[in-house]
């Protein structure tokens, strides 16, 4: 028997491919100048999306690859965590927006170009909803020469020059449908260059973030935590939120701000929707928690009010109580950590057998003593709304505390054994 032996030395007994595989591993490897998608079939485009590379210009694949198996792809090449539960279950919305979030904290000032940020905002736009930036870098500071180290004037300018971040005035009326935004003023990992002044904003700085709270009618949820924001930055910031078309979460949470700003704050609350307010760990005393507790007694749509770790005391805890008498609207209420005492606790459970609306309460971390505790047993006694009581660590005693935690958990479980009971009568 003779046998044919090919002198081709590639030829190979494997079949052909379909001319149709063939034409699309070409559009795969020419897409970057040809994007050819959208007269594709369904399955000819599933092909397409596992094969080209993640590493194509965004200019040519945002607008043309919908969400799909390329963005999967792209997401989990480059970041090695990836919950695309958070972002909707949308790999591309996933994508977009970490990948302009990496920008912004990678840019540094008066180094990096604007302009590559403000590219891909312009190809990003519909589809950032949510900006999560845990970092701000400043500028780059040149070595000082021997000559300057005793030049006060050299040193302020250079200080001064230091602190500007990234400008997100520029940014923020590009993205025409943000909805989140979570700032914080600081840089990871700094090492042994470690300066205080890296971990606040500086008053250009809020000026200019100020002006792009205003020109981003989309926004609903600000988020500006941990960047050392004090009075005078809360209220240029407030100001610029005021008459806000759709703002509704407002977090100013570890920060500087004082009674200055608590009462800028109280008056965007008559000026605005907010619902959700954190002011927990900052510097608010008796009177600004007075000025919050005036905005309370008028017409206002606050659902929840944090005021955790702040030093009210019992003047402002009595005033925030005695506006809530009238109140239709708080649901949410912490107080934990004001140095309360049985004063505030009484004011509180006198407003409890008046308002019928408030659900949460928060009173841990507090003198509040056996009075304050006999005071609340009795006012939760008569409430039929309130869910949550918490006040662990506040000196009201075992008994009492027990006694509150038996009164809420039988009125959670009351509607489950209604439930239960009609259940049964229906089978």
């Amino acid at each position: 028997m003779r046998r044919i032996i090919a002198e081709d030395p590639d030829w190979s007994i494997t079949t052909v491919p379909n001319l149709s595989i063939i034409c699309l591993q070409i559009i795969v490897n020419n897409f970057e100048r040809n994007p050819i998608f959208e007269t594709l079939t369904a399955a000819q485009k599933e092909f397409l999306q596992e094969r080209l590379s993640p590493s194509l210009p965004l200019h040519v694949t945002a607008g043309v690859l919908p969400e799909g198996p390329y963005w999967r792809r792209c997401s989990q090449q480059k970041f090695a965590f990836c919950d695309v539960s958070v972002y909707g279950h949308s790999w591309k919305r996933m994508f977009l927006e970490r990948h302009l979030e990496n920008l912004i904290e990678l840019f540094i000032p008066n180094a990096s170009d604007p302009q590559a940020v403000l590219d891909v905002a312009s190809v990003c736009d519909k589809y950032v909803k949510r900006l999560n930036v845990s970092q701000l870098l400043v500028p780059v500071v040149k070595p000082q020469r021997k000559s300057e180290e005793k030049d006060h004037n050299f040193i302020l300018k250079r200080d001064m020059f230091f602190m500007d971040h990234f400008d997100f005035n520029i940014l923020l009326q590009r993205l025409t449908n943000l909805e989140e935004l979570h700032l914080t003023y600081r840089i990871k990992q700094c090492g042994m260059n470690f300066m205080w002044n890296m971990f606040e904003m500086t008053n250009r700085d809020c000026e200019s973030l100020a002006k792009a709270l205003q020109s981003c009618k989309t926004l609903k949820l600000f988020r500006l935590h941990q960047s050392h924001v004090d009075d005078r930055k809360c209220q240029l910031l407030v100001k610029h939120l005021v008459d806000h078309p759709s703002l509704t979460e407002l977090d100013f949470s570890h920060n500087r701000i004082g009674d200055g700003g608590a009462r800028a704050i109280g008056q965007l609350l008559a000026r605005s929707k907010l619902q959700t307010l954190n002011l927990s760990n900052n510097l608010i005393s008796c009177q600004g928690a007075k000025s919050i507790a005036l905005a309370l007694s008028k017409i206002c749509t606050l659902e929840s009010l944090n005021l955790l770790l702040n030093m009210i005391k019992d003047d402002g805890g009595q005033a925030i109580a005695k506006a809530l008498l009238n109140n239709t609207t708080l649901r949410n209420l912490n107080l934990g950590g004001n140095d309360l005492t049985s004063v505030t606790a009484e004011a509180v459970s006198e407003m409890l057998t008046e308002n019928k609306t408030l659900q949460s309460l928060n009173l841990s971390c507090n003198q509040l003593c056996g009075i304050g505790g006999e005071a609340l047993v009795a006012a939760l006694s008569q409430n039929s709304t309130i869910k949550e009581c918490d006040v662990h660590l506040s000196q009201v005693g075992d008994q009492r505390s027990l006694l509150i935690n038996k009164l809420l958990w039988a009125r959670q479980s009351s509607p489950l054994k209604t439930q239960l009971s009609r259940s049964k009568w229906d089978t």
